[in-house]
């Protein structure tokens, strides 16, 4: 006796046995501050524009986003609003955004701020060289004039660097290795959120993650970095940029006589140990 079998059914057949169990595929990439490809964030101003760099996503499309600008000494924008709201971090220099009427208050590195979208606002910079990480959850990036200005019910923080809370120890994150701290910026650990880690000097662990998105940056000092995807260790100072997908194991090292902050964004808790 013949068994027939219809185009839908082989179908069927073919899924279930070529198709693996669901399980998340483990892969990171790295970009260390050294190998960043710089652009302009408006090229149509030229050197005119602050220094931009995407280190993940593509700002001029309809995607969530994480960059770097860098600012001269000097530099302050006319007031503006943009169509998206954004989230920024100083990583070198003096940083201020706020009211176009407000005093400067000027933001070391390690400072937090968020600007929604909508509201009028001016940007400055005040040291001889300025970077921050800059990052959105959708674009693109757009630059508009105040007449265009809207209230989309979201509120401005300015989080300077001594006002920052560390702690030991946080629900948020399972830490697990002594001297390290963590702080937590914005989101929760049921969806996509966004904290800090300081590692102390000497420190060498891990980082422990089965997230579907797991993007780290290096805020401040340096480490060691390693994985099993890694030939050897890289350096990464500043600037530098982590990414993983799935169950992954990043090493690090703090190998110099100061503190290393870690921004870290994900949609899973992860662990220091």
């Amino acid at each position: 006796m013949k068994l027939s079998l219809n185009v839908s059914t082989l179908a069927l057949v073919a899924t279930l046995i070529s198709t693996p169990a669901l399980a998340q595929q483990s892969a990171s990439k790295v970009v260390a501050a050294s190998n960043i490809d710089w652009g302009y964030l408006n090229p149509l101003r030229g050197d005119k524009s602050p220094g931009a760099a995407d280190l993940w996503g593509n700002r001029t499309t309809n995607t969530a986003t994480g960059m770097l600008v860098r600012f001269k000494k000097g530099f302050e924008s006319p007031p503006h609003i943009h169509n998206i709201t954004y989230r920024g971090i100083v990583i070198e220099g003096q940083m201020h955004n706020d009211d176009p009427t407000a005093e400067k208050m000027w933001m070391p590195a390690g400072s937090f701020w968020t600007q929604p979208a909508g509201e009028n606002h001016t940007t400055a910079a005040n040291s001889k060289t300025n970077l921050i990480y800059l990052e959105i959850d959708s674009g693109p990036y757009l630059v508009k004039p105040t007449k265009e200005q809207f209230d989309n019910g979201e509120r401005p923080l300015n989080l300077h660097a001594d006002n920052m809370v560390w702690l030991n120890s946080s629900d948020l994150n399972n830490i697990n290795a002594q001297g390290v701290q963590t702080t937590y910026l914005w989101g929760n650990t049921a969806d996509m959120n966004g904290s800090m880690i300081k590692l102390p000097a000497g420190f060498k662990g891990e980082i422990k993650t089965d997230a579907s998105e797991f993007r780290a940056v290096v805020i401040a000092g340096a480490v060691e970095y390693n994985s099993s995807e890694q030939d050897k260790a890289q350096n990464l100072s500043a600037g530098s940029y982590v990414e993983s997908t799935g169950n992954f194991t990043h090493s690090l090292e703090n190998n110099s006589d100061k503190p290393a902050t870690i921004y870290i964004r994900t949609n899973s808790k992860y662990q220091v140990n």
